[in-house]
């Protein structure tokens, strides 16, 4: 009975939230429907990200009542185009594309911190 009473009192939509960062890193500031500060930030496992100011992220809100936002993810805003199935990794000045068995780079590549390819 308890659990169903916890049901009917969150409202759709009460999980999750579009924001924007105030303070980048982590963990970061998101302005939602107020400014939200020291939310933790989550991405898959062995990659780590920063929010920068101004990105746009995605807010899960969790625990019981969400009283425990959290950065689960960042708007795409890649200008170039992806294929079905390519992964793109990038930054400002920085990309790696994996796309159909071919591994593309721009930037410099460094190995063990010597360049090896420079743009």
């Amino acid at each position: 009975m308890w659990m169903a009473e916890q049901h009917k009192r969150r409202r759709p939509g009460d999980g999750s939230q579009i924001g924007s960062v105030t303070l980048g890193g982590d963990p970061a500031g998101v302005c939602l429907d107020g400014e939200r500060r020291d939310l933790p930030v989550f991405g898959p496992g062995g990659y780590l990200w920063r929010p920068a100011r101004e990105d746009q992220v995605l807010v899960i809100k969790t625990g019981s009542d969400g009283e425990a936002p959290c950065i689960a993810g960042k708007r795409n805003e890649a200008e170039e185009e992806l294929g079905e199935g390519e992964v793109l990794i990038y930054s400002k000045n920085a990309s790696i594309r994996l796309s159909r068995g071919v591994i593309s780079m721009e930037g410099t590549v460094l190995v063990n911190g010597k360049t090896v390819v420079t743009e």
